[in-house]
């Protein structure tokens, strides 16, 4: 019996000597009796310096009251639970700790004395100190963005909003929880919102709409609202950060943009169309060639403005482009013109001019003396955009076929000034005409960031 309870005590000493945590021992005096390998690294104090020495060495002066404390409840055979605290390392700084102390019994059941286990809380400190510190930023720009602002639960259950959004709505965090902006939506954009983030929550995809919300003064206000979810490593939501930006000005000003931009194109409808009317009159009984040359020139530059104007001037899509300046020839319906390149390919309004007035030129005269003369004359139109970045190339390329012999020309008329100045003038480019046994073949070359857009 002696031999295995030497045994138990060899162990449980092994293990207090081996233990991650501090633990320590002191008689009911607050003497130290024992002082593991731990105590030593956590207090910077030897067993051989502290044992026989009073535990308040390690106590701040202004916690002494806490082991007066501890050690009456110990003398009444109580257990002290685990509390945090601070005490000093040997150099004198403070250490964060989380202690508990329970009383040492002897044979018969007397308290003789505590042991007491020390936790380092200075790693957890830190983060904490760290995490207290995040908290404050996130406050500090959640509270002062413009934007209204606030998350949701992976579910999409709002639970936070920043106070631009109380103050904007005048409403309080237990009415607006969950679901409750409903209230503040317009009757009229409500289900479809609801339609769109509840897809939103439902996929885990960034949502994105605009509608109006009520404010105080109950008039209602246009937002742009996003929100994205931040999701874990395994690409599970985690929680959803929105934001709701006010756009009811800039709405507005482009209400008032469009209106202007409206006024003016229709004004330049109108001159477009006195011009032609004027060309006609002045030019009656004059070659009739020439009018007619003249005439379709300007209808190719109004169809050209019609474009750009539909798009409010943003620009225009090149297939778009080419359809409305080769429709006066037909062709398309039979296939006698073929169009290939990306259909999304979009023009910057100058290089759209410019090319519109060449492709309907070409066109023209390919149905007056070109492959389009032919039954089986046919035209190939295509465009690419080569490389990417700066060093992008816009190409595009008109081909004639099965059409008469093409003899160069003998002068340079007011069409080659459209067909080749103009456009390597407005593209910064390179235009190449040719006359090749069945047709022509014009290709225009150029830096696709002065051309492209996007």
């Amino acid at each position: 019996m002696d031999r295995d309870r030497a045994s138990g005590d060899a162990q449980l000493a092994a293990i207090v000597q081996h233990s991650s945590d501090a633990i320590v021992s002191k008689d009911l005096d607050g003497v130290v009796r024992s002082w593991n390998a731990a105590a030593e690294r956590l207090f910077g104090w030897t067993a051989e310096e502290i044992v026989g020495q009073s535990i308040r060495r390690v106590i701040p002066e202004d916690r002494q009251d806490e082991e007066d404390a501890i050690l009456a409840r110990i003398r009444a055979g109580e257990i002290v639970p685990k509390f945090e605290t601070l005490r000093l390392h040997k150099d004198g700084a403070a250490i964060p700790l989380a202690i508990t102390v329970s009383p040492i019994r002897d044979a018969e059941g007397r308290v003789v004395g505590a042991s007491k286990i020390a936790n380092d809380l200075r790693e957890m400190t830190d983060l904490r100190r760290e995490l207290r510190e995040s908290q404050r930023q996130f406050e500090a720009l959640a509270q002062n963005i413009p934007q209204l602002a606030w998350m949701a639960d992976s579910k999409g259950w709002i639970y936070w909003y920043n106070q631009r959004w109380y103050d904007y709505t005048g409403t309080t965090r237990e009415e607006m929880q969950g679901w409750g902006w409903k209230a503040v939506h317009h009757p009229d954009h409500i289900d479809r919102v609801v339609e769109r983030i509840q897809h939103a929550w439902d996929t885990g995809e960034d949502w994105e709409d605009t509608f109006p919300l009520r404010g105080t003064d109950g008039e209602f206000r246009w937002f742009l609202s996003r929100a994205s979810a931040l999701k874990d490593d395994a690409g599970n939501v985690i929680l959803w950060c929105g934001t709701n930006t006010d756009i009811t000005e800039q709405r507005e000003s482009n209400e008032r943009i469009r209106l202007l931009m409206d006024e003016v194109n229709h004004r330049a409808r109108n001159i477009l169309a006195t011009i032609q009317a004027i060309v006609r009159q002045t030019m009656r009984g004059a070659d009739s060639d020439m009018v007619a040359a003249l005439d379709r020139r300007i209808e190719a530059l109004s169809a050209n403005h019609d474009l750009l104007s539909d798009q409010n001037w943003s620009g225009v899509l090149l297939r778009d482009l080419v359809v409305s300046q080769v429709s006066h020839v037909g062709g398309l319906a039979d296939g006698r013109i073929e169009l290939s390149g990306p259909d999304h390919l979009r023009l910057q309004p100058r290089p759209a001019e410019a090319l519109g007035l060449a492709i309907h030129e070409l066109a023209t005269n390919a149905m007056k003396y070109g492959a389009l003369s032919e039954a089986e004359g046919r035209v190939a139109v295509s465009w690419s955009v080569e490389g990417r970045g700066a060093e992008a190339i816009f190409r595009m390329e008109w081909r004639e076929s099965g059409g008469p012999p093409v003899e160069p020309p003998t002068r340079t008329g007011f069409g080659s000034v459209i067909i080749a100045r103009n456009p390597q003038m407005a593209l910064r480019g390179t235009v190449e005409w040719r006359p090749e046994l069945d047709g022509v073949v014009w290709t225009v070359s150029a830096p696709a960031d002065g051309v492209v857009l996007g």
